[in-house]
């Protein structure tokens, strides 16, 4: 795609009168290297499509049209909508903005199957999002790779490994069927305003699910371990039907905390527990 003069987007946010707003979790991000740093993360995206989540003033959405990609946005605050509608002008064809809660929002009807995902999530609905793609029930989904920008902690829990203290529920939703590594730390000061905390970019991409293995089934047993993680899993398993009879079966001390199962444990819990129900 030809290369199109844009106006910076300190202008740009200026010129529309634009301050990010906490209730919405946004934080704008400006530096332009940084941003193409970020769209190359998931490979070529010459005529691929991108789903993109809260683009704000159209930063990410930048770099994105000019990597060539094809960008579905979802912005739900309309202040920033006429920004967005310069950015589609720029780049006529190659951007459709949604007005609408990315929550609300049927991504797989609106970006297509093939699309990659590729968003600087909203603070507060990002593990939200990301919880929903990863649970899809059929598999392998509907988006083949995801980069995602997520407060630092969030992004250290979702690639930790068993043992860890960041290891959790997270860490095995998103590794029991895909591989997930942390691509790029961003330090705050990138940002405007600045947050109070680091960030950085995780690229997740699908990959075969294990055989016999319901997803809500996994999802429940996680929730269940982590949801009392001091405790021991014959305790924090207690209530979830067939659970314990589950542990006996994989030979998984009930002593242990869930943090030292690792995900390959997890599974084969998941699919004994589908076994026993039925």
């Amino acid at each position: 795609m030809t290369m199109v003069t844009l106006p910076p987007l300190r202008e740009v946010i200026a010129a529309h009168g634009l301050r990010a707003s906490k209730a919405l979790g946004q934080n704008f991000l400006l530096d332009g290297q940084l941003l193409a740093r970020i769209a190359a993360i998931p490979g070529d995206l010459k005529g691929q499509r991108v789903f993109e989540v809260g683009p704000g003033p159209g930063g990410l959405t930048r770099a994105l049209l000019h990597a060539g990609a094809d960008v579905v946005a979802v912005e739900r605050d309309e202040r920033c909508l006429p920004a967005l509608a310069e950015l589609s002008e720029a780049f006529p064809g190659h951007l459709r903005v949604i007005d609408g809660d990315a929550m609300a929002v049927d991504a797989q009807k609106e970006a297509g199957e093939g699309a990659h995902i590729v968003a600087n999530l909203p603070y507060n609905v990002g593990t939200a999002l990301l919880i929903g793609w990863l649970e899809a029930p059929l598999w392998t989904p509907w988006w083949q790779s995801a980069t995602l920008m997520f407060q630092q902690e969030v992004a250290e829990r979702i690639v930790a490994q068993a043992g860890s203290s960041a290891y959790g529920r997270l860490s095995v939703l998103a590794q029991w069927r895909s591989s997930a590594r942390l691509a790029l730390k961003v330090h705050r000061s990138a940002f405007t305003p600045p947050p109070k905390v680091m960030s950085a970019v995780v690229h997740i991409v699908p990959h075969a699910a294990p055989e016999g293995v319901n997803a809500a089934l996994l999802s429940q047993l996680t929730a269940a371990a982590f949801g009392q993680r001091r405790k021991m899993l014959r305790q924090s398993l207690r209530g979830l039907p067939g659970a314990l009879e589950a542990l006996a079966m994989c030979d998984i001390d009930g002593e242990r905390r869930a943090e030292t199962v690792s995900v390959e444990d997890f599974v084969r819990l998941a699919r004994a527990l589908g076994e026993i129900r039925g």
